[in-house]
């Protein structure tokens, strides 16, 4: 029997995520880090810090295991084909990015920055100062969010573009908090992206490939 989850191109978040590439590639040739590092950071507000706290979390590995949690409970996403899906977006652009982070081992903001006053950031935050690039938490978002924008029921097919701005705020946030330059989270978005989309493609590509045969 076939199972009704199906893996989709969504038009809904690869458009605005091929346009945010164009975008963010222009910001990286036009600006230099700092720039792009203050005119976000800077811009904050208390109202800000709380949402960004909040949307920076999206990122982390047990917000993405209840938001995976909670698409079981949906009869059409209760199936070993998204759980081994999602394990395996979830698993496999985290351990590539950390793989990533230690030959890379780039400073973060606030070790470049020498945590001057000028900076923003959280005092309940712990101050971070090594492998910044790229964005683990930019990495999961978009990797988990894309997964989710490719399994919708076609007549779902319009939330991919929330899945797509909330992948989105979870970058700002993490330079909005001086976790990251803007480099980091633009190519920790293109990584979780694009490996979400080639194991989605394959798991489901195999698992046509058996039902036919049954």
């Amino acid at each position: 029997m076939k199972s009704v989850i199906a893996r989709h191109f969504n038009p809904y978040f690869f458009v605005p995520f091929f346009l945010w590439c164009i975008v963010g590639a222009y910001f990286l040739l036009q600006y230099d880090s700092t720039t792009l590092f203050v005119f976000i950071n800077n811009n904050n507000s208390p109202l800000g810090d709380k949402l960004m706290v909040w949307a920076s979390s999206i990122g982390e590995g047990w917000m993405i295991a209840a938001i995976c949690a909670t698409f079981f409970l949906f009869k059409p996403f209760r199936n070993p084909w998204f759980l081994a899906t999602a394990v395996l977006c979830t698993i496999l652009p985290s351990i590539i990015t950390q793989i990533i982070k230690f030959q890379v081992a780039a400073p973060r903001p606030m070790a470049v920055y020498q945590n001057q006053d000028w900076v923003h950031h959280l005092a309940s935050w712990d101050l971070l100062h090594h492998h910044s690039f790229p964005s683990g938490h930019t990495t999961g978002a978009f990797s988990f969010l894309c997964l989710l924008s490719c399994v919708m029921p076609r007549s779902y097919w319009f939330i991919g573009l929330v899945f797509f701005f909330v992948a989105l705020s979870v970058a700002y946030a993490r330079v909005y908090l001086a976790a990251h330059f803007f480099v980091d989270v633009y190519f920790g978005s293109i990584i979780g992206t694009v490996l979400a989309f080639v194991i989605s493609q394959l798991v489901f590509y195999y698992k046509d490939k058996r039902e036919m045969c049954l």
